[in-house]
């Protein structure tokens, strides 16, 4: 009997453990991006489904696929995480897809531009390889001393980073001067 509740307490004591080395490393990954040369790449937020319809139209909601309300109070939540953590403000760019900007508009940490080079290319691959390069280039080119959210699809999050993101995850960038970009970590979504 006092065995097994040596054995219980030890693993209550390994989970601690572990709860507060992740906690310890999200809130390192929330400070890294305060510190200027990171970027934190986000995917939208849930949006059930894969893809878009056949008549998908950049500018008509209608036509998309669009954030679920589970999605909608993700995104919302998603906000609330950036200024628990010290953040109250960013740069806020995001794809031209509705999803994107909706996400964009519900974290509330500034006003949302639109930035082309964020658009999907999942049912257009041959766009891949240009659009990744014009990205490359734009975060090259941008001035990184604040917090900057890029709000984009998870293709393309793959594509620069080769990271996968769920919906609603982050995936923080480190973009020192020479523009050789790491990826630093990731945080989910609570």
């Amino acid at each position: 009997m006092l065995r097994g509740l040596a054995i219980i307490a030890i693993a209550l004591g390994f989970a601690f453990d572990t709860d507060r080395a992740a906690a310890e490393s999200r809130a390192a990954l929330w400070d890294a991006l305060k510190s200027g040369n990171h970027i934190a790449l986000l995917r939208h937020a849930i949006a059930p489904g894969t893809g878009d319809p056949a008549e998908f139209t950049i500018g008509d909601c209608n036509t998309q696929r669009n954030l679920s309300q589970q999605g909608r109070a993700q995104a919302v939540e998603i906000g609330r995480q950036f200024r628990l953590n010290g953040i109250p403000a960013a740069r806020v760019f995001s794809s031209q897809w509705c999803r994107c900007l909706d996400t964009a508009e519900l974290l509330q940490l500034g006003p949302v531009q639109e930035l082309a080079s964020l658009n999907s290319f999942y049912q257009r691959f041959e766009n891949r390889e240009p659009q990744t390069q014009a990205l490359r280039e734009w975060i090259s080119n941008h001035d990184l001393s604040g917090v900057t959210i890029l709000v984009t699809h998870q293709v393309n999050i793959t594509g620069l980073t080769g990271a996968y993101a769920g919906s609603g995850e982050l995936v923080i960038v480190h973009v020192p001067q020479d523009g050789d970009m790491t990826v630093v970590g990731t945080i989910e979504p609570d």
